[in-house]
């Protein structure tokens, strides 16, 4: 939703905003602070991880649980019971389940496996996004929230085709919620980069992203077979590449749907208040 002034935004009865950019930006600690001004938060990972991709995930649970001998009696007898502790500020179990590709002794998973579960992720996303009207009108006519805050997953600009004006992604999103990019800065790609690479993490990737940057990285270690790939060195390599390659994305996204702010304005909202001078300042700044 587009906003020719503050005043307009000031009018609109029942506030929608979808928070999107990289990780670690704010998003998900700005949606909690807004939970207590009568905000819904929406998290699309969340969503992800409990509707779209539960199943996939506690079956791979199930598959590490039945190679232990012990375990394995007990769940074909069900006796046992195995589920995910999934939640908004744990996403543990569907990074696990995403997985890495290369050298199976190092954790790695076959790369043509890695790819399917990728894929499986890339429809869960799109899915849990265009749900944001079913759960916009269920925040309001359930849970008699007023206002509603879609938590976008930092993959948001990795499933949509900004080639196509008829994205639906893209066309749910902005016919229904003011979308805010919350732009990061260069010292924030590096202490990702740092951070990650202490404690690497799965992501999702386009596909013929993933494609090149796995030919790309085999080619420049010198090697031909995937299973010789250090899982984690990949990943490494991958994410620093995937965050150069989502900067103009989101940039495009903001420019042609929605609005931006800086990260660096984030960590002074104390409440809905901030938020919306925040809001009306973007929306100023763009007029």
């Amino acid at each position: 939703m587009k906003f020719s002034s503050a005043k307009h935004l000031g009018a609109w009865p029942s506030k929608a905003v979808t928070i999107m950019g990289m990780s670690g930006v704010g998003k998900t600690t700005l949606a909690n602070l807004l939970r207590d001004d009568d905000w819904f938060h929406y998290s699309v990972d969340y969503r992800i991880g409990t509707r779209y991709m539960g199943e996939h995930i506690v079956d791979n649970f199930k598959r590490e649980a039945m190679k232990n001998p012990f375990l394995r009696e007990l769940l074909k007898t069900d006796s046992i019971y195995i589920a995910s502790n999934i939640s908004f500020n744990n996403l543990d179990p569907l990074s696990t389940y995403l997985g890495k590709p290369g050298n199976p002794d190092k954790g790695g998973i076959p790369f043509a496996e890695y790819k399917r579960r990728q894929a499986q992720h890339r429809q869960a996303e799109i899915q849990a996004l265009l749900d944001v009207p079913l759960f916009m009108d269920k925040a309001r006519s359930i849970y008699a929230y007023e206002h509603f805050i879609c938590d976008a997953g930092g993959s948001l600009c990795e499933v949509v085709n900004l080639g196509d004006h008829g994205d639906p992604v893209l066309n749910v999103l902005s016919d229904n919620t003011l979308m805010l990019y919350i732009r990061g800065t260069q010292e924030h790609s590096a202490f990702l980069v740092e951070r990650f690479r202490k404690a690497p993490k799965p992501m999702y990737y386009q596909p013929q992203f993933l494609e090149k940057t796995w030919a790309d990285y085999k080619r420049l270690q010198g090697i031909s077979d995937d299973n010789a790939v250090d899982p984690d060195d990949f990943i490494v390599w991958g994410f620093e590449k995937l965050l150069h390659h989502r900067i103009p994305l989101y940039e495009d996204i903001a420019r042609r749907y929605g609005y931006a702010v800086e990260m660096a304005d984030i960590p002074s909202i104390r409440d809905e208040k901030d938020f919306m001078d925040l809001l009306a300042r973007a929306i100023a700044a763009k007029s």
